[in-house]
Protein backbone atom coordinates (compact mmCIF):
# COMPACT_ATOMS: atom_id res chain seq x y z
CA UNK A 1 0.00 0.00 0.00
CA UNK A 2 1.44 3.22 -1.07
CA UNK A 3 2.46 6.03 1.72
CA UNK A 4 0.01 8.96 1.23
CA UNK A 5 1.50 11.21 -0.69
CA UNK A 6 2.01 15.15 1.88
CA UNK A 7 0.24 17.95 1.19
CA UNK A 8 1.68 20.26 -1.50
CA UNK A 9 2.61 23.10 0.23
CA UNK A 10 0.30 26.54 -0.57
CA UNK A 11 1.40 28.59 -3.72
CA UNK A 12 3.44 31.26 -3.07
CA UNK A 13 1.61 34.74 -3.46
CA UNK A 14 1.64 36.55 -7.02
CA UNK A 15 3.83 39.34 -7.15
CA UNK A 16 2.19 43.07 -6.83
CA UNK A 17 1.23 44.26 -10.73
CA UNK A 18 2.88 47.38 -9.46
CA UNK A 19 5.17 48.52 -7.08
CA UNK A 20 6.67 52.16 -6.18
CA UNK A 21 9.23 52.98 -4.01
CA UNK A 22 10.03 56.63 -2.93
CA UNK A 23 8.30 58.70 -5.34
CA UNK A 24 8.86 62.47 -5.85
CA UNK A 25 7.79 65.04 -7.88
CA UNK A 26 7.50 68.65 -7.66
CA UNK A 27 6.94 71.70 -9.93
CA UNK A 28 7.63 74.91 -11.12
CA UNK A 29 5.74 78.00 -10.77
CA UNK A 30 7.09 80.88 -11.06
CA UNK A 31 10.19 81.33 -8.57
CA UNK A 32 9.18 78.42 -6.73
CA UNK A 33 8.61 75.25 -6.61
CA UNK A 34 5.50 72.98 -5.34
CA UNK A 35 6.15 69.55 -4.33
CA UNK A 36 3.27 67.29 -5.47
CA UNK A 37 4.14 64.11 -4.19
CA UNK A 38 6.92 63.48 -0.96
CA UNK A 39 8.45 60.10 -1.03
CA UNK A 40 5.54 58.17 -1.99
CA UNK A 41 5.59 54.22 -1.58
CA UNK A 42 2.94 52.74 -3.36
CA UNK A 43 1.54 49.17 -4.13
CA UNK A 44 -1.14 47.36 -6.67
CA UNK A 45 -2.20 44.04 -6.95
CA UNK A 46 -3.86 42.02 -9.44
CA UNK A 47 -7.21 41.49 -9.38
CA UNK A 48 -7.72 44.44 -6.84
CA UNK A 49 -9.66 47.64 -7.26
CA UNK A 50 -7.10 50.34 -5.28
CA UNK A 51 -9.04 53.62 -4.94
CA UNK A 52 -6.32 56.37 -4.70
CA UNK A 53 -8.71 59.24 -2.24
CA UNK A 54 -7.64 62.67 -1.54
CA UNK A 55 -9.02 66.33 -1.42
CA UNK A 56 -8.14 68.51 -4.88
CA UNK A 57 -4.71 69.00 -5.01
CA UNK A 58 -3.55 66.24 -3.00
CA UNK A 59 -1.28 64.70 -5.55
CA UNK A 60 -3.64 61.60 -6.41
CA UNK A 61 -3.73 62.30 -9.82
CA UNK A 62 0.02 63.01 -10.38
CA UNK A 63 0.50 59.48 -8.59
CA UNK A 64 -1.31 57.97 -11.20
CA UNK A 65 0.75 59.66 -13.69
CA UNK A 66 3.99 58.57 -12.33
CA UNK A 67 2.76 54.98 -11.62
CA UNK A 68 1.05 54.84 -15.30
CA UNK A 69 4.68 55.94 -17.25
CA UNK A 70 2.87 59.06 -18.20
CA UNK A 71 4.44 61.62 -16.27
CA UNK A 72 8.36 60.84 -15.09
CA UNK A 73 8.90 61.24 -11.35
CA UNK A 74 11.90 63.34 -10.30
CA UNK A 75 12.95 60.34 -7.68
CA UNK A 76 11.69 56.82 -7.12
CA UNK A 77 11.21 53.76 -8.81
CA UNK A 78 7.96 52.10 -10.21
CA UNK A 79 7.98 48.38 -11.16
CA UNK A 80 4.95 47.30 -13.23
CA UNK A 81 4.43 43.78 -14.52
CA UNK A 82 7.99 43.39 -12.78
CA UNK A 83 9.88 46.06 -15.66
CA UNK A 84 11.19 49.08 -14.39
CA UNK A 85 9.68 51.29 -15.73
CA UNK A 86 11.45 55.00 -15.47
CA UNK A 87 14.87 53.75 -16.85
CA UNK A 88 13.22 53.01 -20.02
CA UNK A 89 13.59 55.73 -23.00
CA UNK A 90 10.24 57.54 -24.02
CA UNK A 91 9.54 55.26 -26.69
CA UNK A 92 9.67 52.19 -24.66
CA UNK A 93 7.53 53.61 -21.65
CA UNK A 94 4.95 54.72 -24.83
CA UNK A 95 5.02 50.72 -26.31
CA UNK A 96 4.54 48.98 -22.72
CA UNK A 97 1.60 51.75 -21.94
CA UNK A 98 -0.03 50.19 -25.54
CA UNK A 99 0.62 46.54 -24.65
CA UNK A 100 -0.34 46.67 -21.03
CA UNK A 101 -2.12 49.59 -19.60
CA UNK A 102 -5.78 50.72 -20.11
CA UNK A 103 -7.11 54.73 -19.59
CA UNK A 104 -10.28 55.99 -18.41
CA UNK A 105 -10.37 60.32 -17.35
CA UNK A 106 -12.84 62.29 -16.64
CA UNK A 107 -12.93 63.81 -19.36
CA UNK A 108 -13.62 60.62 -22.11
CA UNK A 109 -11.35 61.91 -24.57
CA UNK A 110 -13.07 60.70 -27.69
CA UNK A 111 -12.91 61.95 -31.06
CA UNK A 112 -15.51 64.02 -31.65
CA UNK A 113 -15.50 62.67 -35.54
CA UNK A 114 -15.37 58.95 -34.54
CA UNK A 115 -17.92 56.82 -34.29
CA UNK A 116 -18.21 54.38 -30.62
CA UNK A 117 -17.17 51.55 -32.39
CA UNK A 118 -14.17 53.51 -34.53
CA UNK A 119 -12.94 55.09 -31.08
CA UNK A 120 -12.15 51.42 -29.87
CA UNK A 121 -11.04 50.29 -33.43
CA UNK A 122 -8.45 52.92 -33.51
CA UNK A 123 -6.63 51.30 -30.51
CA UNK A 124 -6.38 47.92 -31.63
CA UNK A 125 -5.16 48.81 -34.87
CA UNK A 126 -2.45 50.56 -33.52
CA UNK A 127 -1.68 47.12 -31.24
CA UNK A 128 -1.30 45.44 -34.51
CA UNK A 129 -4.80 43.65 -35.22
CA UNK A 130 -6.18 43.40 -38.73
CA UNK A 131 -8.91 45.49 -39.32
CA UNK A 132 -11.44 42.71 -39.13
CA UNK A 133 -9.96 41.33 -36.26
CA UNK A 134 -9.77 44.86 -34.42
CA UNK A 135 -13.30 45.73 -35.83
CA UNK A 136 -14.78 41.94 -34.26
CA UNK A 137 -12.76 42.72 -31.33
CA UNK A 138 -14.17 46.35 -30.72
CA UNK A 139 -17.91 45.46 -31.50
CA UNK A 140 -17.52 42.59 -28.68
CA UNK A 141 -16.43 45.41 -25.82
CA UNK A 142 -19.17 47.91 -26.66
CA UNK A 143 -21.73 45.05 -26.95
CA UNK A 144 -20.26 43.80 -23.56
CA UNK A 145 -20.43 47.23 -21.99
CA UNK A 146 -23.94 47.52 -23.35
CA UNK A 147 -23.83 49.91 -26.16
CA UNK A 148 -24.17 47.37 -29.04
CA UNK A 149 -27.49 49.57 -30.54
CA UNK A 150 -25.11 52.53 -29.80
CA UNK A 151 -22.09 51.72 -32.25
CA UNK A 152 -22.13 53.64 -35.04
CA UNK A 153 -22.81 56.89 -33.23
CA UNK A 154 -19.99 59.75 -32.57
CA UNK A 155 -19.57 61.41 -28.99
CA UNK A 156 -22.49 64.64 -29.70
CA UNK A 157 -24.81 61.97 -29.67
CA UNK A 158 -24.34 59.98 -26.60
CA UNK A 159 -25.36 60.65 -23.24
CA UNK A 160 -22.06 61.24 -20.90
CA UNK A 161 -22.64 57.73 -18.95
CA UNK A 162 -22.38 56.68 -22.54
CA UNK A 163 -19.22 58.02 -23.91
CA UNK A 164 -17.65 56.78 -20.53
CA UNK A 165 -18.56 53.61 -21.28
CA UNK A 166 -17.42 53.94 -24.71
CA UNK A 167 -14.05 54.65 -22.84
CA UNK A 168 -14.50 51.68 -21.16
CA UNK A 169 -14.36 49.66 -23.90
CA UNK A 170 -11.83 50.83 -25.73
CA UNK A 171 -9.65 50.51 -22.67
CA UNK A 172 -10.79 46.86 -22.07
CA UNK A 173 -10.41 45.62 -25.69
CA UNK A 174 -6.95 45.14 -25.65
CA UNK A 175 -6.67 43.08 -22.46
CA UNK A 176 -4.70 45.58 -19.94
CA UNK A 177 -3.29 44.05 -17.03
CA UNK A 178 -3.70 47.72 -15.71
CA UNK A 179 -6.05 49.85 -15.69
CA UNK A 180 -5.93 53.44 -14.90
CA UNK A 181 -8.91 55.52 -14.27
CA UNK A 182 -9.11 59.10 -12.91
CA UNK A 183 -12.28 60.45 -11.60
CA UNK A 184 -13.98 57.98 -14.11
CA UNK A 185 -17.43 59.34 -12.60
CA UNK A 186 -17.35 62.93 -11.66
CA UNK A 187 -18.66 64.13 -15.00
CA UNK A 188 -21.58 61.92 -14.58
CA UNK A 189 -24.65 61.11 -12.98
CA UNK A 190 -25.26 58.85 -9.46
CA UNK A 191 -27.09 55.95 -11.58
CA UNK A 192 -24.32 56.09 -14.11
CA UNK A 193 -21.39 56.19 -12.12
CA UNK A 194 -22.41 53.10 -10.70
CA UNK A 195 -22.60 51.49 -13.98
CA UNK A 196 -18.98 52.67 -14.52
CA UNK A 197 -17.57 51.45 -11.16
CA UNK A 198 -19.36 48.21 -11.45
CA UNK A 199 -17.55 47.31 -15.10
CA UNK A 200 -14.05 48.28 -13.27
CA UNK A 201 -14.81 46.03 -10.58
CA UNK A 202 -15.54 43.37 -12.81
CA UNK A 203 -12.36 44.03 -14.39
CA UNK A 204 -10.83 43.15 -11.87
CA UNK A 205 -12.56 40.54 -10.08
CA UNK A 206 -13.43 38.28 -13.41
CA UNK A 207 -9.97 38.59 -15.89
CA UNK A 208 -7.18 39.62 -13.11
CA UNK A 209 -6.32 43.29 -13.74
CA UNK A 210 -5.04 45.48 -11.42
CA UNK A 211 -7.50 48.76 -11.54
CA UNK A 212 -5.97 52.00 -9.46
CA UNK A 213 -8.66 54.41 -9.62
CA UNK A 214 -8.76 58.17 -8.59
CA UNK A 215 -11.63 59.91 -6.70
CA UNK A 216 -13.34 62.14 -4.52
CA UNK A 217 -16.49 60.15 -4.20
CA UNK A 218 -16.97 58.50 -1.13
CA UNK A 219 -20.15 56.56 -3.12
CA UNK A 220 -17.23 54.42 -4.64
CA UNK A 221 -16.24 53.11 -1.74
CA UNK A 222 -17.94 50.12 -1.14
CA UNK A 223 -16.18 48.97 -4.77
CA UNK A 224 -12.90 49.29 -3.26
CA UNK A 225 -10.73 46.25 -2.58
CA UNK A 226 -8.05 48.61 -0.91
CA UNK A 227 -8.04 52.52 -0.47
CA UNK A 228 -5.20 54.76 -0.09
CA UNK A 229 -5.71 58.28 1.40
CA UNK A 230 -3.05 60.59 -0.27
CA UNK A 231 -2.95 64.39 1.52
CA UNK A 232 -0.41 66.41 0.14
CA UNK A 233 1.85 64.24 -1.75
CA UNK A 234 1.84 61.69 1.53
CA UNK A 235 -0.22 58.52 1.68
CA UNK A 236 -2.04 58.74 4.90
CA UNK A 237 -4.18 55.93 5.49
CA UNK A 238 -4.06 52.76 3.68
CA UNK A 239 -6.10 49.76 4.79
CA UNK A 240 -8.45 46.96 3.10
CA UNK A 241 -11.92 46.53 2.35
CA UNK A 242 -14.06 43.40 3.67
CA UNK A 243 -16.42 42.51 0.74
CA UNK A 244 -19.80 43.20 1.65
CA UNK A 245 -22.28 40.23 0.58
CA UNK A 246 -24.23 43.22 -1.70
CA UNK A 247 -21.17 44.21 -3.07
CA UNK A 248 -20.52 40.86 -4.31
CA UNK A 249 -23.98 40.30 -5.87
CA UNK A 250 -23.37 43.68 -7.33
CA UNK A 251 -19.99 42.70 -9.17
CA UNK A 252 -21.65 39.35 -10.01
CA UNK A 253 -24.37 40.61 -11.55
CA UNK A 254 -22.89 43.67 -13.53
CA UNK A 255 -22.13 43.42 -17.38
CA UNK A 256 -19.78 41.02 -18.48
CA UNK A 257 -16.89 42.62 -19.93
CA UNK A 258 -14.18 41.89 -23.13
CA UNK A 259 -11.71 38.95 -21.58
CA UNK A 260 -8.58 37.49 -23.49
Amino acid sequence: MNAPSAPRPPAPPAPPALVARGLSKRFKTGRTHIEVLKSVDFEALHGDVTMVMGPSGSGKSTLVAALSGLLRPDAGSVSALGEDLWRYKAGRIDRFRLDHCGFIFQGFNLFPALTAIQQVEIILKYKGFSRSEARHKAATALTEVGLEMRMNQRPSELSGGEKQRVAIARALAKDPSLLFADEPTSALDGESGQVVIKLLQRAAKSFGAAVVCVTHDPRLESYADRIIHIEDGRILGDRRVVATASSLDQSRHSPVLVGA
